[in-house]
């Protein structure tokens, strides 16, 4: 293999097992954390596949999002002195979010869901492009007795997010009666598939985790059912704009390994007394000294539109910088997080100003979410 074949191997995308249903739909791909993904569809794009998901049903393919098993004696124990948040505070079927933080700085590596299944079996799901990462420092880590297996891309996973979600899964004789942060087994037409109580857009729904090789079948039957309750296709700009109105980082930009949780305003996904997870005392430190900077939301006064690297002004003095901006299709107006200095202990309500090419436009601080959440 020359080099030039080498190279072109090693950056080409992952593509889902639903690529083909995705081209059936028009839709228009993009990179995403070394996949190939559906950015939106033809016929309708960004705003109706929104607003489909806030008022009825959507479907996202989430397929991308990384997929780790650990298990043997003591695993929930190892998972918990590794990442952040305290497995103890869930049982068997629940699930939990957490961070994968440096142990060093306090940074965080990864955001991720962990599922709790037994004291001996943890399936966790990172983020795309950190699921190698996480999956080597967990073995690096890991005692004899656990095993860390990388099962990336041996299952695909539906979002079924808005208010009809339970009704549409319910017309296929799949469980929607279970808590928040939960998840069911259960069978759809033969194939066997986990039904969780999770998602990333603030609105009901579930997120289906299916073995690759029926993700079609799986697909195909929800928008076999799925017309009866407004079923649209979504792709990864909608989720974009959907998790921004609810406040919710996506790492690499809201969470890195230069924005820690406290930072982040994502100290509640840190058990701080427990007595081992990595970054312990870097973030102990931190919280107790106080962090220099804090994740804000603000609002746009006028029709300006902030976008991720904006920096954010008050008078001459450079206070932070835009993480995550988009336009509300919600709100009808445009909204941002941002890491602001807290020495210049600005509050909510305050006004703030970006610069957007050379132009200054008004913002107001205030606490996300920027909608009223539907999760439960």
């Amino acid at each position: 293999m020359t080099d030039v074949t080498s190279a072109a191997a090693a950056t080409r995308l992952r593509r889902s097992p639903l690529h083909e249903r995705h081209t059936a739909l028009g839709a228009k791909f993009a990179p995403f954390g070394g996949w190939e993904m559906p950015l939106e569809y033809a016929g309708g794009g960004v705003l109706k596949e929104h607003t489909a998901v806030r008022t009825a049903v959507g479907v996202f393919d989430v397929s991308h999002l990384g997929k780790a098993r650990v298990t043997g004696p003591g695993a929930a124990d190892f998972v918990n002195a590794c990442l952040s948040n305290d497995l103890g505070r869930i049982g068997p079927g629940q699930a939990q979010y957490t961070l994968c933080c440096d142990d060093a700085t306090g940074g965080v590596v990864d955001d991720i869901i962990a599922y709790l299944y037994a004291d001996d079996h943890v399936f966790l799901i990172p983020n795309a492009a950190n699921t190698a990462e996480v999956v080597r420092r967990l073995r690096a880590a890991a005692p004899e007795s656990v095993t860390v297996t990388d099962e990336h891309e041996a299952y695909a996973v539906l979002a079924v997010q808005g208010p009809r979600s339970a009704e549409l899964l319910g017309a296929l004789g799949l469980p929607t009666g279970h808590g928040y942060m939960s998840f069911d087994p259960a069978g759809l037409g033969g194939t066997e598939l986990t039904v969780c109580r999770t998602g990333y857009t603030g609105e009901l729904g579930y997120e289906l985790v299916v073995p690759a090789e029926h993700a079609v079948a799986v697909w195909d039957a929800l928008f076999a059912a799925g017309e009866a309750f407004g079923l649209r296709a979504c792709g990864l700009a909608a989720r974009d704009t959907l998790r921004t109105e609810m406040g919710y980082p996506l790492h690499g930009q809201d969470l890195s390994l230069e924005i820690s949780p406290v930072q982040a305003r994502s100290g509640w996904a840190v058990g701080w007394d427990k007595p081992a997870f990595w970054g312990r005392d870097a973030l102990r430190a931190e919280k107790a000294a106080g962090p220099r900077r804090t994740l804000r939301g603000l609002e746009a006064v006028d029709r300006a539109i902030p976008r991720a690297g904006m920096t954010v002004h008050v008078g001459d003095a450079q206070v932070g910088t835009v993480t995550s901006g988009t336009f509300s299709p919600t709100k009808k107006q445009g909204i941002a997080l941002a890491l602001l200095d807290t020495d210049a202990q600005l509050a909510d309500g305050d006004l703030v100003e970006i610069d957007i090419r050379g132009r200054r436009a008004q913002m107001r601080v205030t606490r996300p979410p920027f909608v009223h959440p539907s999760v439960k």
